[in-house]
């Protein structure tokens, strides 16, 4: 069956869809006969299952179907006897888990494939399993007292939530528990994190790496938003906060001149990756003004290299994750943010949430 687009008008240029056609055929071109891309990391084969869902090509179907089809066969074949779907990086195992829960949950949504189910059901208990008692989640996959990070905690969430998506059964519990850690990693500026809470309205503020108020960046700004937005927390004021800061980022770092002149996405992957998803979740002026300005420095800053097929159509890595592998990240990331408006994937449909609210319900400290 074909899968029809539901994006506006003004989210998709030709430019941008040809480079987004441009970017799968380099995702198709350089995948290896086993279904990944030069890594085992399951994290990243995942990443790159997501570029091909979101643009809404499905595994078995169409152009790129075989390709799809075996990146998720890699995905499954990787799953350990414990559920955890981790290979390549031990240090990552949880992280890399919760990324490839999230996009097998799209794909269940999407495509109903029975190969799925049994894979998906041992992760999503892990996760649930491996719930830290502040509801957080260690790189290890083991229940301890707390958490790592918060973008650890968000990447576990959203799986959870690709799961609700899909209509297979998440406890509430660990959920309102997920949700909780989140708020606890949001810190104001000029005032204490312990201020009652109308004093803390009163400042700017965003949600940080760590709860203590370390490492605060547009990653972690939209990590945030994105996990209450997809829980259905619309009315917490912490939301608005975060979307300033992304915004500010986002006129700072995606100036299509700047990344016509660097050949540079105007994020690594991962900033990207959330940053793109957190403003499309808040909808509204914040989207309108800022999807234009990251699709045109990420349609800028792709690779044209027609004599080469190895780099033509690809984005260059920068970031954590260097190399081949990056090159794969960034590639990936970048063609999900140009399908975004497509809204193939169960994540983006509007209207999926508001069940989602009542059952999540947590009352905000």
């Amino acid at each position: 069956g074909t899968l029809t687009a539901s994006a506006d008008e003004w989210e998709i240029t030709p430019a941008s869809e040809q480079a987004l056609n441009r970017g799968l055929r380099w995702l198709a071109r350089n995948q290896g006969p086993q279904g990944n891309w030069t890594s085992d990391d399951l994290g990243l084969v995942s990443t790159g299952v997501l570029a091909f869902l979101a643009a809404g090509h499905l595994p078995d179907r169409g152009e790129y179907g075989g390709h799809v089809r075996r990146a998720m066969d890699y995905v499954i074949r990787g799953a350990d006897t414990s559920g955890l779907l981790n290979i390549a990086e031990p240090r990552r195992g949880v992280y890399n888990h919760g990324l490839s829960t999230f996009v097998l949950g799209q794909a269940y949504g999407m495509t109903r494939d029975p190969r799925l189910g049994p894979t998906l059901d041992r992760a999503l208990r892990l996760i649930a399993d491996t719930q830290c008692e502040d509801g957080g989640w260690d790189y290890v996959a083991v229940r301890q007292r707390q958490g790592h990070d918060l973008s650890l905690a968000v990447m576990q969430a959203l799986a959870l939530r690709s799961a609700v998506d899909s209509g297979l059964d998440v406890p509430p519990s660990v959920i309102q528990a997920a949700i909780r850690s989140v708020r606890e990693h949001y810190t104001p500026s000029n005032c204490s994190r312990d201020a009652p809470e109308e004093e803390q309205k009163r400042h700017a503020g965003q949600f940080t790496y760590t709860r203590g108020g370390g490492n605060p960046s547009a990653a972690m700004a939209a990590a945030g938003v994105v996990c209450l937005q997809e829980f259905g927390q619309y009315d917490d004021w912490r939301i608005g906060k975060n979307v300033e800061v992304l915004r500010k980022a986002v006129r700072e770092a995606a100036s299509p001149e700047r990344a016509r002149r660097e050949r540079r996405a105007p994020f690594d992957p991962y900033t990207l990756y959330y940053v793109s998803q957190a403003l499309y979740q808040v909808g509204g002026e914040p989207w309108r003004e800022c999807y234009p300005l990251l699709r045109d420095a990420v349609v800028a800053s792709q690779i044209e290299d027609p004599q080469n097929p190895a780099r033509d159509g690809m984005w260059s890595a920068h970031g954590h994750v260097g190399g081949k592998p990056g090159d794969l990240y960034m590639t990936a990331v970048c063609c999900f943010v140009l399908a975004i408006p497509n809204r193939y994937l169960p994540i983006l449909q509007e209207g999926r949430i508001e069940t989602l609210e009542k059952q999540f319900a947590t009352p905000v400290p």
